[in-house]
């Protein structure tokens, strides 16, 4: 086996930690990942000394070095450096929850958020992955992907839009994500949570996909008392200058 396989195997081990199973003994990583007992316990070995992992009554759950790295991604991704003070502003004129969200290996990952109002709290904070599909984070993020991505995404989850009213078919659900892009922002109520409404736009770097999505979440009597194309077109504005900040700042950073 040469040297990326087997690194490619050793990460591979923290892929398998998430919310509903965030402890795993060593005989269940066996069971899971099909390695041998002698190559589990050196990958373990070596994870465990870089911090990634430790081990607790004959487990192992994700170590500190992950904590860590959490703080240093909060100083250093320009996602968050650039939008937080972009996040509260937006915050402080509704009601509700700001909060942006990175497009990562096909999931919907929150990284920087403000809340306003007690009501319509969010049950997807930093760190917790959302929904693919389903609210109007996803949705601002999917519509604007490239057809070539797109496809497979809404062809894997056809019955999820159907259930959301984006129609029965790959031709119908395609539709919609066209709309949105025409839009450049996306409304959508009770997807995530009931009688909450999220309204959200796209973010990009100096790329032609986006990263993430920018969404502003109130609880539906607070959304209704707002002009819907007004609010749409606010959080699109908001989420183009998170996106130039982040274009220029990848610009001076080549230059230095």
């Amino acid at each position: 086996m040469n040297e990326t396989n087997s690194l490619s195997r050793m990460l591979g081990i923290l892929d398998v930690f998430d919310e509903r199973h965030p402890e795993w003994s060593p005989e269940e990583l066996m069971n899971r990942l099909g390695y041998s007992r002698p190559t589990l316990y050196r990958y373990l070995k070596t994870l465990k000394q870089a911090g990634l992992v430790v081990s607790i009554n004959q487990s192992y759950t994700l170590g500190p070095r992950v904590v860590e790295m959490d703080f240093l991604l909060r100083k250093a991704d320009p996602l968050v450096v650039e939008g937080q003070p972009l996040l509260e502003k937006l915050a402080s004129r509704y009601p509700g929850t700001a909060f942006l969200s990175r497009w990562y290996r096909e999931k919907v990952l929150c990284v920087a958020s403000v809340r306003t109002s007690e009501e319509a709290v969010s049950s997807y904070p930093r760190g917790r992955p959302m929904p693919v599909g389903r609210g109007a984070t996803s949705h601002a993020i999917l519509a604007f992907l490239p057809r070539r991505q797109l496809l497979p995404l809404v062809e894997s989850r056809l019955e999820l839009f159907r259930e959301i009213g984006f129609g029965s078919s790959r031709e119908d659900v395609l539709a919609h994500f066209r709309a949105i892009r025409r839009d450049g922002y996306v409304a959508a109520r009770g997807e995530v949570t009931l009688g909450v409404v999220g309204t959200a736009a796209p973010v990009f770097d100096s790329g032609q996909a986006p990263i993430a999505s920018l969404c502003l979440t109130m609880a539906a009597h607070h959304a209704d008392a707002c002009d819907p194309v007004e609010l749409g077109r606010e959080v699109a504005a908001v989420a183009a200058t998170i996106s130039e900040r982040i274009s220029s700042s990848r610009i001076l950073h080549a230059a230095e």
